[in-house]
């Protein structure tokens, strides 16, 4: 299912609603986000293939692997460029996230859905999914919603970095 972003800010109270329903966004308690990130899960199965992520379109490496001292990692982030068009599609991520390891296999960590400034301006509301609403990213001009599908953060589901993520 394709969601538009006018359905996502359309939807934007409700979710916040929801996400004020959670007590921890580590385990949302709300049935709905719970199902709909497993399904997420679920969809990314075929990518914990590095190589099969890039003949699906993701080849496209956004970043090196970024860290950020004490608060953990990201990893790398290579990004579908045909996903990035404004919408924001829960089972489709701009960008699949793997950490490296120390032998040059990498391993899927989570996803980073991405929405450009162009398409939503930054003075407008942020985008919501999920029941999250997604950070400004000044750097690349961007509104950004991490999920950590693969990796457990105890910083949250939706944090940004991931102490259990290394470069």
């Amino acid at each position: 299912m394709r969601i538009t972003l006018r359905r996502v800010l359309g939807a934007a109270f409700a979710s916040l609603l929801m996400a004020s329903a959670c007590d921890d966004e580590d385990s949302p308690t709300t049935p709905a986000i719970s199902a709909a990130l497993q399904e997420l899960r679920a969809s990314l199965e075929p990518y914990s293939s590095p190589a099969l992520a890039k003949t699906a379109g993701y080849g496209t490496a956004i970043t090196d692997c970024m860290s950020n001292g004490d608060e953990g990692a990201m990893g790398i982030h290579f990004g579908n460029p045909s996903y990035i068009d404004g919408t924001v599609d829960p089972l489709r991520p701009e960008a699949l996230i793997y950490e490296p390891g120390t032998s040059g296999q990498m391993s899927l960590v989570g996803v980073e859905f991405i929405v450009p400034f162009s398409a939503i301006a930054k003075t407008a509301p942020a985008p919501v999914l999920f029941g999250q609403t997604f950070a400004e990213n000044e750097v690349f001009g961007v509104w950004a919603l991490h999920v950590w599908t693969h990796r457990r953060n105890p910083s949250g589901t939706f944090a940004p970095w991931n102490p259990r993520v290394h470069c």
